[in-house]
């Protein structure tokens, strides 16, 4: 494979950020690739703001912030990466602002508007877990952002199901992980395998 974008999505709780580390590392070791492990929101200075600001800002300026601080992850991060030869491994993309902005409120087609422009990735992860299992795992964590309060795993799920077909139907690489009963390494290795499929699918 030559330079991927890769993105982990999933609802708050299902393990994106453990599994797209440890994709980073495993594709590593397999061939002593260069990997970049990135977020969302970014760490720049607006994606900062945006993590501290997300309790008081709400609605059409939280998905119009979130949109801003996806297009400077694309050209200033994510692109020269690309470019470099980097794979680019990604926690949250487009899915989450149509999902999570969709628990705020919004149109599924506004918050499209808002990001239509970005480009997809090569593929994209949908993590899926038991909705119980979620539950315990954001108890454990103490303190809830102001959208992990207001929405659920089972409604997360159900909106991540529909950010799916909304994708498919604009030709976006997409493919669900069915976590349960599964560690972090079989879940990853499930991972591996699609890429390799799709490597092989775009040598031929």
């Amino acid at each position: 494979m030559t330079g991927m974008f890769i993105v982990v999505e999933g609802p708050n709780g299902v393990g994106k950020t453990t599994v797209a580390s440890l994709l980073g590392t495993r594709l590593r070791e397999r061939s002593a690739a260069r990997v970049h492990l990135t977020t969302e929101p970014t760490h720049t200075p607006l994606g900062r703001l945006l993590r501290s600001s997300e309790s008081g800002l709400t609605g059409r300026a939280l998905a119009l912030a979130m949109a801003a601080d996806r297009y400077l992850h694309v050209e200033c991060e994510i692109i020269p990466r690309l470019d470099a030869g980097y794979h680019v491994v990604s926690d949250r993309y487009v899915q989450s602002s149509l999902v999570l902005q969709r628990i705020d409120g919004l149109r599924l087609t506004e918050i499209w508007r808002y990001n239509q422009q970005v480009p997809p990735p090569a593929i994209s992860f949908y993590l899926e877990e038991e909705p119980g299992v979620i539950r315990e795992r954001l108890a454990a964590r103490g303190t809830l952002s102001r959208l992990e309060r207001t929405g659920s795993p089972e409604r997360e799920l159900a909106l991540y199901d529909e950010a799916f077909r909304f994708l498919q139907q604009h030709d976006w690489e997409q493919e669900k992980i069915d976590c349960r009963g599964k560690s972090p390494e079989q879940i990853v290795a499930a991972l591996l395998k699609r890429l390799d499929d799709l490597g092989k699918r775009a040598d031929n």
